[in-house]
């Protein structure tokens, strides 16, 4: 795959040049260019140590710092398309903000090795033979049937023409069809922009008109638009957007990408459907579920710029763009673009940077987006978006709270008798309902009734969780499982476990023991075998062949079931305990969706939210659909303690197998912490999760006025404080987990 690219004028050979590999180290490594003629952004083959390695030219002329003789050289050139100067700036920015290696930051933009390696072969056949000596009535169909010059399989050539495969293999040993050897990877279909499209309402062909204008600029290198689109659920969001998308597939001659980042790809069977329905063709995927050939396929397409529009999660922001003319982030509130290991960084933040890079507009939207996102707009950074009502006739569901002290379950069980009553009355009426507890499994705690031993982890605290259905015991936060034990592992007494609280299959098995002939569905990610299953699971609900769905936060992101009327919120507490920063904007946040998914259509919808604090200014707002008003109390709180988004947050957590070892760095870093107006160091103090994959852990928490050079402060920190051996130090920069 080695090449030398053609010059007029060939520069001197040997020269310097500095490459940077996909590897955890600082900065980028000087090699020497032995005449391939190579420029920023090339990919190329590299010794390092006894290994070779594929890196990305960072520049020309290296450091300096070791002689040219002591320098080694290029191997080859990769004949690929060079990471364009944008994404290396972008590498860049992420690795300085987040203060991760850049190499760490640069592996997550070379995350297929098999791009790198020779594109597998697969051979087709075409007419290019004489006519076979002896013709069947078989041989004749299949001939009369090649009407194109287009290779093909040899099942492919079967079924068209109707005969067998041995007919087709007759024919090639004859020599009247040829073989042809082509890429496995074949371009994808390419989306349609000038296909028909759904009737706008004004709101959205306003909304998409002001977004449309953001590309009217961006050849000219002013095209970075941030939109802020804010809609109540069901107001037709993804239209707009798609409107949008259309305007960037006909930048550049034709040729414009555009990415949208999703929280959650595996949940978006109804999303795709729409897409294609619109534009005739399938975006290309990416996310954790492809395969390898799939992944490859997809990073050279992006990269040959085949690949039109991306749909992905949030690694998809760093696959190599030819020509992104758009960004969209939808539900960009949702905490899963935050990716919490390895290089941890927040994918709504950092698209807005290389929005920012590139020139391009760039489309955050969401139902309830984040308070970080408002309060851009309120500085004037964003420009605001608004769909205020349902698109079509339908109307936003009517939210009452079901008050549990005065209305508690019978004992043992967990739905109320008012949301059994309307659950039932829902179903009788033909139509369908969603209970939502965010909890997996079937029980979050099991106890022991003789001695009180709790089941937990054996490499985290926590507890293990019990998933009935499978018949295991589970941890959460590393995967450990375990068969639930007969005895009590402490004690030994038998028959003494019992499950305490529930979670979403305690509360199917209510539901059945309710109404034994309800269709149940329990929607669970952990339930899910793959997004085809998934898809199937959706289409069922769509077909009204379930009466009750019962799952996780996975059923609140952006799925339309015409009959669904009834959301019954199981613990609208949940969210809120642990005083987390976010606890209530993002029980707010997570309440709203769900109830979104009631009457989307015509039948009117009704969410009942079960709660010991109906007086709790979530459940307030809510119920009195008074959103502004707790919007505003949010920020004002946030604004008085100089919390995000009106301050700046940096956790240290640091974790080690060796307590002692993790303990002593704690306490160095606290002894060195940096002091000075605008700066509060917080802790050390042992993490909530303290042990977790056999690591033991310690937190640090620094707040900030926004005008602090916080990455500089912490690089100065780290320096004064030096290092223990077996002891990691992760950074995360405005940080959403606080265990």
């Amino acid at each position: 795959m080695a090449s030398a690219r053609p010059t007029n004028a060939a520069p001197p050979f040997p020269r310097r040049i500095s490459v940077l590999l996909p590897v955890p180290l600082d900065g980028a490594f000087d090699y020497l260019d032995p005449g391939l003629d190579l420029a920023p952004g090339d990919y190329v083959r590299v010794p390092l140590g006894h290994r070779s390695v594929i890196g990305v030219v960072w520049g020309i002329g290296g450091d300096g710092k070791l002689a040219l003789n002591r320098l080694k050289p290029v191997q080859a050139r990769i004949d690929l398309a060079p990471m364009l100067d944008v994404s290396r700036r972008f590498v860049s920015w992420v690795a300085a903000y987040t203060l991760s290696d850049p190499g760490s930051v640069l592996k997550m933009a070379m995350s297929v090795p098999e791009v790198f390696e020779p594109t597998p072969q697969r051979r087709l056949y075409k007419r290019g033979g004489p006519a076979p000596e002896r013709m069947t009535r078989e041989r004749e169909v299949l001939l009369e049937a090649l009407i194109d010059d287009r290779p093909r399989s040899v099942r492919e050539l079967a079924r068209m023409a109707m005969v067998g495969e041995g007919v087709v293999r007759g024919l090639v040993d004859a020599g009247t069809l040829v073989g042809v050897d082509v890429d496995v990877d074949q371009p994808y279909p390419e989306p349609d922009p000038t296909r028909p499209r759904a009737g706008l309402s004004v709101a959205q062909q306003t909304a998409a008109d002001r977004i449309i204008t953001g590309f009217q600029n961006a050849d000219d290198g002013d095209g970075f638009q941030p939109f802020l689109l804010e809609g109540v659920t069901g107001s037709g969001k993804t239209e707009v957007y798609f409107e949008a998308i259309a305007a960037a597939l006909a930048q550049r001659d034709g040729r414009g990408q555009a990415l949208v980042l999703l929280p959650e790809i595996a949940l978006t069977a109804q999303w795709l459907s729409r897409f294609e329905q619109r534009f005739g063709a399938a975006p290309v995927l990416w996310h954790s579920d492809l395969t390898q050939s799939e992944r490859r396929r997809a990073w050279k397409a992006v990269a040959n710029g085949n690949a039109r529009v991306v749909v992905g999660a949030r690694s998809a922001l760093f696959l190599p763009y030819q020509a992104l003319r758009l960004i969209i982030v939808d539900e960009e509130h949702d905490q899963a673009f935050k990716q919490e290991d390895g290089v941890i960084y927040q994918a709504r933040d950092m698209a807005v940077v290389r929005a920012q890079l590139g020139a391009v507009p760039i489309v955050l939207a969401s139902a309830t987006p984040a308070l970080e996102s408002i309060a851009n707009v309120q500085r004037g950074r964003y420009q605001y978006l608004e769909l205020p009502d349902r698109h079509g006739m339908a109307q936003l569901p009517d939210i009452q709270a079901i008050d549990m002290r005065q209305n508690p379950p019978a004992r043992g069980t967990f739905l109320s008798p008012a949301l059994r009553d309307a659950m039932l009355k829902t179903v009788a009426d033909g139509e369908q309902v969603l209970l939502f507890l965010n909890r997996r499994g079937y029980a979050p705690l099991t106890l022991c009734r003789t001695c009180g031993h709790r089941i937990e982890c054996p490499s985290c605290d926590a507890w293990l969780v019990e998933h009935r259905f499978a018949g295991k015991l589970l941890c959460h936060h590393c995967g450990h499982s375990e068969a639930l034990p007969q005895a009590c592992p402490e004690c030994g007494t038998e028959d003494s476990l019992v499950a305490c609280g529930p979670g979403i299959e305690r509360i199917a098995e209510e539901v059945a023991a309710i109404a034994p002939d309800l269709r149940v569905m329990v929607l669970s990610s952990d339930l899910m075998a793959s997004p085809m299953r998934l898809a199937a699971m959706i289409q069922d609900i769509s077909d009204l062949k379930v009466d009750c769905i019962i799952g996780t936060q996975m059923v609140t992101k952006g799925y339309h079931f015409p009959k669904l009327t009834l959301v019954g919120v199981v613990d609208a507490d949940l969210g809120l305990a642990g005083g987390d920063l976010r606890a209530a904007e993002r029980t707010y946040q997570q309440l709203s969706q769900v109830a979104g998914r009631a009457g989307r259509e015509e039948l009117p919808g009704r969410v009942l939210l079960q709660t010991y604090m109906p007086d709790h200014p979530v459940m307030a707002a809510l119920i009195l659909g008074d959103r502004e008003r707790f919007v505003s109390a949010e920020l004002a709180a946030r604004s008085a303690q100089t919390m995000p988004p009106f301050g700046r947050l940096a956790a240290l957590i640091l974790s080690g197998e060796d307590a002692d070892g993790v303990t002593r760095q704690a306490r160095r870093l606290a002894a060195t912490a940096p002091q000075g107006d605008g700066i509060t160091v917080l802790g050390p103090a042992p993490a909530p999760l303290s042990l977790l994959r056999g690591r033991h852990r310690w937190r640090l928490l620094v707040k900030a006025e926004r005008a602090i050079d916080l990455q500089r402060l912490l690089r100065q920190w780290f320096a004064r404080a030096g290092c223990t051996k077996g002891v990691r130090v992760q950074i995360d920069i405005d940080p959403y987990s606080f265990l």
